[in-house]
């Protein structure tokens, strides 16, 4: 039996880039809890093999393909979510992208697509979804951020701006929309995602940090649920970093 303290019996989450690596790994312990997902990211046919999962335990599930940068998508996935559920009680901010390039080789077209899915998407989701929770008395908002935005970080530049405005924005719609909305970010560290395939042998594992290993993707479903679930309800406008004391 699952822990009372994170139940979410009758609650509706929405994740982006839910189909694989932390999403995944969010949607599946949100599902065995007792919450419906909507699971969104650009694969749709990812999006429904993870929905068929989380109907195989007995919760409703909803599968969209959207790009999560680019509003457009993003206002057509919050109908979706709304019309198929009427509510989001939580929503995760996780898609995102971070590629490893020397600053002065980034070309224009790929500073733009990182700042849009890491923070122009986000942005867009929080605030539209921010505002109806405030009206319907209540809800949770989780940020995916980077330990790149604490740490400096060469190479990742753009990303790590990404992140840092991502964690200015938590702490803002914190307030904005709160006390109703609880607004936090996770900054994660290294994870052994799928992105953890390009990296070096020794990377995957190894990491400069108080434990001297990567995370393993389930790694951040506690921070997850204690953000998603009712009982932090004291916990707002925070950066909790998971990353392995980086």
């Amino acid at each position: 039996m699952a822990d009372p303290l994170f139940s979410l019996e009758g609650k509706v989450a929405l994740v982006t880039g839910g189909s694989r690596g932390l999403g995944y790994q969010m949607v599946k312990a949100f599902a065995e809890r007792g919450a419906d997902v909507i699971i969104a990211s650009r694969k749709v046919e990812a999006c429904e093999e993870v929905a068929a999962e989380v109907r195989a335990m007995g919760r409703k599930a909803l599968a969209v393909g959207a790009h999560c940068g680019k509003w457009d998508d993003i206002d057509a996935l919050i109908e979706a979510a709304y019309a198929e559920f009427g509510r989001v009680d939580i929503l995760v901010n996780n898609a995102g992208k971070g590629p490893l390039t020397p600053s002065h080789d980034v070309p224009e077209n790929l500073f733009d697509s990182v700042m849009n899915l890491n923070f122009k998407g986000p942005y867009r989701l929080a605030a539209i979804i921010g505002d109806r929770m405030k009206k319907a008395g209540g809800g949770s908002i989780i940020n995916i951020s980077s330990i790149a935005s604490l740490v400096p970080m060469p190479r990742v530049v753009s990303y790590a701006g990404a992140k840092a405005a991502l964690n200015a924005m938590t702490t803002s719609f914190a307030r904005e929309y709160g006390p109703e909305v609880r607004v936090n970010a996770i900054a994660a560290g290294p994870f052994l995602t799928d992105i953890s395939k390009a990296w070096t042998e020794e990377a995957r594992e190894k990491s400069d940090n108080a434990l001297g290993r990567p995370g393993k993707p389930e790694e951040i479903v506690t921070a997850a649920l204690y953000l998603a679930s009712d009982h932090s309800s004291f916990t707002t406008g925070s950066i909790i970093r998971v990353d392995g004391g980086a």
